[in-house]
């Protein structure tokens, strides 16, 4: 029989979900989700969200800048034009503030001094102001005194790594994103393989969506297997 004309590919980019309703609450972020939905009750209106890289800190920040109006900006761009816009939009989510430290010295200065000027802008505006970070802010490094100070004060929530639950329906929602129908079969074969975060759950799927698209087969337990190197009867 003679084989069907193989096709090009092209691996579409997708837009993940990033609402309320795509957010999946589960035990190890409960309490997280607790603490930015009570954003009326933050001391001095603000708040630390920590966690892992890629452990849900941006879906959660966003879910709280759709419920609040608040503008969005990464650290590592703040200056004094950034910090004018973000505070007339409102409340701000100040995002990877850990990653200040990363910068050479003269963005890195810039930065430290255009966050305090924020932080001392959102108080007399009263503005709430949430922060994201990989660790606790008493773990920012940051060289102005005063700045230190106040964010090891923060009030802080965290994200801890997904419990099993947690990183199945993660896996699902992740396929979703992607359109890609999977059998159940193949969320409990990588979830029982894989590393135990949301990281490694998005390395999982985008591989297998690349390798679907290169083989021209749908995404099964057996092609899993064979994107970890395993045999899908372990």
């Amino acid at each position: 029989m003679t084989a069907p004309p193989r096709q090009m590919s092209f691996q579409l980019d997708h837009r993940p979900a990033l609402g309320r309703a795509a957010f999946l609450i589960a035990p190890s972020n409960q309490s997280a989700v607790q603490a930015i939905s009570a954003w009326r009750d933050w001391p001095g209106r603000r708040m630390a969200l920590c966690g892992p890289a890629r452990s849900g800190k941006t879906h959660l920040a966003h879910v709280w800048m759709q419920e609040t109006g608040a503008a969005r900006i990464d650290a590592a761009a703040l200056d004094d034009l950034a910090v004018r816009g973000t505070i007339a939009a409102g409340n701000a989510v100040i995002e990877d503030v850990d990653r200040i430290a990363d910068l050479d010295q003269k963005k890195r200065d810039s930065a430290e001094k255009a966050l305090f000027h924020l932080l001392n802008l959102a108080g007399d505006e009263g503005a709430w102001v949430l922060l994201t970070g990989r660790e606790g802010p008493a773990r920012w490094t940051v060289r102005i005194p005063d700045l230190a100070s106040r964010l090891a004060a923060l009030p802080v929530t965290a994200l801890d790594k997904p419990d099993d639950m947690l990183l199945s329906s993660l896996l699902v929602k992740l396929f979703a994103d992607r359109q890609l129908q999977v059998g159940p079969d193949v969320i409990r074969f990588l979830a029982r393989r894989i590393e135990r975060s949301c990281a490694a759950a998005e390395e999982a799927v985008d591989a297998l969506d690349r390798l679907s698209l290169e083989r021209k087969r749908p995404v099964t337990q057996h092609l899993a297997a064979q994107m970890l190197g395993a045999g899908a009867g372990e």
